[in-house]
């Protein structure tokens, strides 16, 4: 493959411009897994600096984290308590406060490489950690295995172990979350990797990743001493670092590999289609570019990448041996990749390396992109990715990412904190996608914090109080519907008939009914895209989200908005859920009907109408099958309401049938209909 005529060598250099062209497609461009990735990062900087001395820290990691959107991958999580730190030697206690953190040791003497035990060393007040304690040698050491199962369904309940995570699905979303330990301090079995960074990745790179340390996942190694109480050195935040670094080229590489394993290689026999997993592609593109194989990585030579990397995963697999990127000594085919299942495991990809690059027909995603070379040899494609994508892709993936900045609701004791920490990071060089987000965050925080205010001074009785804080919460929402979209108008509305102000209420509602209808709306990926560049294009952010965007409406299942909808967030929270999604024209006709309820019931019945039209009649353009169950909830409710029980009850029975663990409703709807049934049962 590596000495060909000038005339199959342009040939080459076509087919990978094609093929560069199709992962962008399927992968996106740079700039829209640079939006991905900034909108992530500038949350996390948030958490950093608000999150309390006894909180828990969470951190998006995996394929999702370093701007994959892959139909399928699920979505990794890791958790660690922010007052338990790592150490890997003695001196680096005086680090650390005695009285608030609890310390731990990490003890790698007797473990293989890559993999620890750990000693806790002060006295801990956390549950799961003390449950999880184990004596060996007079020394106590937190036993992975013990800490792996009881923090299995902490986040999300009945999830199962997998490997070092609680694994299960969420609406059509897998997930996987690991809870963890933290270190500030990088291990010294992976000193070795900071001599050998030269050429790649850059030295500022590299002293960050060292600064930022190491965390140890609840997992041993089946062939340690201590496989139970042993745990895995992770290198997430480093990957991910190392992911960012990479140029295009080198990113749509790694996700070529992704989709080759997971079309091509993974399913050539039962046998050896769990041999390999995506990491190991990973792994293979570090050491790849790391080895400096090929000197340019650009979309001419993206498929010489592609072999390069594809000859290194062959070779591993023949010696048996995938050396971590971090500590090679760990090999990451010790238990997997051995005996007679490596054999076949080798046999079948070396038939793939037998038919060169003609192996990627076998990838249903890229075939088409090659054939087209093949049947055009001739066709040249433009690799400018500005000619890729216009305006509106790179809006919709803005306001889709930056959607995830929804604020948790915070003690009012430590609003100053968090406001402060928005201060600061405003003041701090952030990208356009950054301050985008933390706009979002900061708009939900002031919704948040607004009904927050509301609920608590109502329950004071004390007129004078419950005039300010109304006042403050109306400032509030009015200020956080400057920084985002159309349907945030919505909360001014659930204020005004939280607070019997119907008529205020039903003009917001008029106002954002007006914006809702016209044809330029953004709602989720749907938009008439000319209109929408003829109405907004070229327009300030903030203008085009409040003109021309909307979203659908995130209830925090601890803040009353609605009494309607108390047994609902209540169960719902039960179920260690946090918040309850609404898709926004339901909530619209919802309120709708709620508040003319009050003031004429004619144009009430017909709010209730619009509603079930919506309801019945959508074929997913409006209400997300995610949301129909909260959808025919909310329909049941109106109808319950009015009076008609029957088809009431139709509706919630309608809203369990059509119930996704997304809302974790189940609870509230049975007690709806428990209560209907024992209603008509008197007469």
């Amino acid at each position: 493959m590596e000495s060909f005529s000038p005339k199959i060598c342009e040939g080459l250099e076509h087919m990978s411009e094609s093929v560069f062209v199709g992962l962008c497609n399927i992968m996106g461009t740079s700039q829209q897994v640079a939006i991905r990735r900034e909108t992530e990062d500038i949350l996390d900087m948030v958490d950093r600096r608000v999150i309390p001395n006894d909180g828990m820290i969470d951190m998006m990691s995996g394929s999702h984290r370093e701007g994959f959107r892959l139909k399928g991958s699920d979505v990794d999580f890791m958790y660690w308590r922010n007052n338990h730190r790592v150490i890997m030697d003695m001196s680096q206690s005086e680090y650390y406060n005695r009285a608030n953190t609890t310390l731990i040791l990490s003890d790698s003497s007797e473990s293989p490489p890559g993999f620890t035990l750990l000693q806790l060393l002060t006295p801990t007040t956390c549950r799961e950690v003390r449950s999880a304690c184990v004596r060996m040698n007079d020394r106590v050491y937190i036993s992975s295995s013990t800490y792996r199962q009881l923090t299995c369904s902490l986040v999300y309940p009945n999830s199962t172990v997998h490997g070092p995570c609680g694994s299960g699905v969420r609406g059509t979303v897998e997930y996987d979350h690991a809870h963890c330990f933290v270190s500030d301090f990088w291990p010294v079995s992976a000193s070795s990797w900071i001599d050998r960074c030269h050429s790649w990745p850059d030295p500022e790179i590299v002293n960050n990743i060292v600064r930022n340390g190491c965390h140890f996942v609840a997992i041993g190694h089946p062939l340690g001493p201590h496989e139970h109480e042993e745990w895995r050195i992770s290198f997430s935040k480093a990957e991910y670092k190392l992911v960012s670094s990479m140029n295009h080229c080198q990113f749509l590489t790694y996700g070529l590999l992704k989709l080759f394993l997971k079309e091509v290689m993974n399913q050539q026999s039962e046998e050896t289609n769990k041999l390999l997993c995506s990491y190991h592609m990973k792994t293979t593109v570090f050491w790849a570019i790391q080895q400096n194989t090929l000197p340019q990585w650009c979309p001419q030579n993206l498929l010489a990448g592609f072999w390069v990397c594809f000859k290194l995963l062959l070779r591993w697999v023949y010696e048996g041996v995938c050396p971590n990127f971090f500590i090679p000594q760990n090999n990451l085919f010790l238990t997997k990749v051995h005996g007679s299942a490596q054999n076949r495991l080798f046999l079948q990809l070396h038939e793939l390396y037998k038919k060169g690059l003609a192996c990627l027909l076998h990838s249903s995603s890229i075939r088409s992109y090659i054939i087209d070379v093949l049947c055009n040899s001739r066709l040249s494609m433009c690799t400018d990715e500005s000619m890729m994508r216009c305006e509106v892709d790179y809006d919709v993936e803005l306001v889709r990412e930056s959607s995830k900045a929804a604020a948790h609701p915070v003690d009012l004791f430590v609003l100053p904190k968090v406001i402060h920490a928005i201060e600061q990071l405003v003041d701090s060089p952030l990208t356009h996608y950054q301050l985008v987000t933390l706009q979002r965050f900061t708009a939900s925080l002031f919704q948040c914090t607004a009904f927050q205010l509301h609920n608590m001074y109502t329950n004071t009785g004390v007129n004078k109080q419950m005039y300010i804080a109304d006042k403050m919460s109306c400032h509030m929402l009015k200020l956080a519907a400057k920084f985002v979209c159309v349907s945030d108008m919505l909360y001014i509305a659930m204020h005004y008939y939280k607070t019997l102000r119907y008529r205020e209420a039903l003009s917001v509602l008029e106002m954002t009914k007006v914006k809702l209808a016209q044809p330029y709306l953004m709602y989720r990926r749907h938009v008439d895209r000319e209109r929408y560049i003829e109405a907004v294009g070229g327009q300030s952010w903030s203008t085009k989200m409040r003109q021309a965007v909307a979203q659908d409406i995130e209830l925090h299942k601890e803040i009353c908005y609605i009494s309607e909808l108390i047994p609902e967030q209540q169960f719902a929270l039960q179920n260690k859920s946090s918040l309850l999604h609404i898709p926004v024209f339901v909530m619209l006709h919802f309120l709708e009907f709620l508040c003319y309820r009050h003031i004429d019931t004619t144009l009430s019945q017909a709010a209730l109408d619009e509603l079930q039209v919506l309801v019945h009649h959508d074929q997913g353009l409006y209400i997300l099958d995610l949301f129909r169950d909260i959808s025919w909830e909310i329909l049941g409710i109106c109808q319950q309401i009015t009076g008609n029980l029957q088809a009431a009850l139709y509706s919630y029975q309608q809203s369990l049938i059509t119930q996704s663990p997304w809302n974790r409703i189940q609870t509230a709807t049975h007690r709806r209909i428990h209560d209907i049934v024992g209603t008509t049962s008197h007469y």
